[in-house]
């Protein structure tokens, strides 16, 4: 992302933390602190890290005896029970042309990750068309993916595929929980922080129709026509991915740190994060947006286009790659009672543990491709998580926890985590 001249030196500086390039460079600027002692929440210990990447190769040995691992992204949940439903929708849709397939792929992808915020323990989503029940992110990708082929989100009653601005805005929390099945004995953590989500993306795709409707009515799935419109050769890089979705998602973000007129969105301050300028002490993650880029490569790929430079994108800072390091020792609660107490998004407990996160996948991935025999080229960070670092944090959960929580409690409104 180029200076602009005509833009103030704030705003260049904030729109520098839009990026994937910000997020590593910060994160592993708290991982120094935490090397040094200087972090008010966390240790770190490195010499466990050795024993962590073997706890992850051997996820990755089970689940993927061949080692063909795919992306990890949101189509891995809609896949959940081996059912390829995704496949199904590609074969009885009417698409004329691999945009059209880009487009309704990019709306469920976009819809499905904004919604795919901690569910809580209690929920549980019971799919009609097999009977089967899911919890988490697979039981939320489940439902969102059910609602999307049911038309729930389309304007059009003879094109169900797609998403429309106009139906986003009128979304209420009531629609929600009938399409996730929630009641007062299946609670799901952030209804309204959901649906206020998916309202503010109906307002901003509807208001900005140079952005979304190109080729349609805004929706959003008219990114893919942005995205591909800076191609070149057809070849599309993972962190321009990313950077089109802050530049035009930024503002459906709730009420979070703005500087010099733009929206930081997952972007928190924390007094060690060093800058020159007016980002001193702030710390973008940029978890859904990040999720989401993850999960728009393959209808990409699927429209007939390379998407290069995945390992510019970063690791995600969420509770499992998050509870990963924390149960395998590599970091640890530098007073034991925070594991009791419930901590804000924004407290700089969680700001710590997220920002260490990324930067110890960072580091673990090169023993995880060591150990499997890959270069970083063939086995990107994409595959470490999906293999991987994510399933190993869930794994661990479970054995230690019997409820799968995760090792810290933090106070969630839907949107982060």
């Amino acid at each position: 992302m180029t200076d602009q001249p005509d833009l103030s030196p704030e705003t260049q500086a904030a729109r520098k933390l839009l990026t994937a390039a910000a997020v590593r460079e910060r994160s592993h600027q708290l991982l120094e602190a935490g090397l040094e002692g200087r972090l008010q929440h966390f240790t770190v210990n490195l010499s466990r890290l050795e024993a962590c990447a073997d706890e992850v190769v051997a996820t990755i040995r089970e689940a993927y005896p061949s080692l063909e691992i795919p992306f990890h992204a949101r189509w891995r949940h809609f896949s959940a029970g081996g059912h390829d439903r995704w496949g199904a929708v590609m074969h009885g849709a009417r698409w004329s042309n691999a945009g059209e397939m880009a487009r309704s792929a990019f709306d469920l992808a976009i819809v499905s990750v904004l919604l795919d915020a901690g569910a809580g323990p209690q929920w549980r989503y019971q799919e009609g068309r097999t009977g089967e029940t899911y919890a988490r992110s697979e039981g939320l990708a489940v439902a969102s993916l059910d609602m999307f082929v049911s038309g729930a989100f389309s304007s059009r009653p003879e094109d169900p595929f797609r998403v429309d601005a106009d139906v986003l805005m009128a979304l209420t929390p009531e629609d929600l929980a009938e399409g996730f099945q929630v009641s007062a004995d299946n609670p799901l953590v952030g209804l309204e922080g959901r649906a206020a989500l998916l309202n503010r993306l109906g307002r901003v795709v509807a208001t900005n129709p140079d952005i979304f409707g190109q080729v349609d009515d805004p929706r959003p799935g008219g990114l893919v026509d942005v995205i591909v419109a800076g191609a070149e050769d057809e070849t599309v890089t993972a962190p321009s991915i990313l950077e089109a979705l802050l530049t035009h998602l930024g503002p459906i973000w709730p009420g979070r740190i703005t500087l010099g007129g733009v929206d930081l969105g997952d972007t928190w301050r924390h007094p060690l994060v060093e800058a020159p300028d007016a980002t001193k002490g702030l710390i973008p993650f940029h978890k859904l947006s990040q999720w989401l880029s993850y999960s728009l490569i393959e209808p990409l790929e699927w429209a007939g286009y390379t998407v290069t430079d995945i390992n510019g994108l970063t690791g995600l800072p969420e509770y499992r790659n998050g509870g990963l390091f924390l149960d395998t020792g590599v970091i640890a609660l530098k007073d034991s009672e925070d594991a009791r107490r419930a901590h804000a998004v924004d407290s700089s407990l969680v700001v710590e543990w997220r920002a260490l996160t990324v930067a110890l996948l960072d580091r673990i991935a090169d023993p995880i491709r060591a150990r499997l025999g890959f270069s970083a080229e063939d086995f990107p960070l994409a595959k470490a998580l999906e293999g991987g670092t994510w399933a190993t944090g869930r794994r661990l959960a479970k054995e230690k926890r019997g409820d799968g929580s995760p090792p810290l409690s933090v106070i969630s409104d839907g949107t982060v985590f």
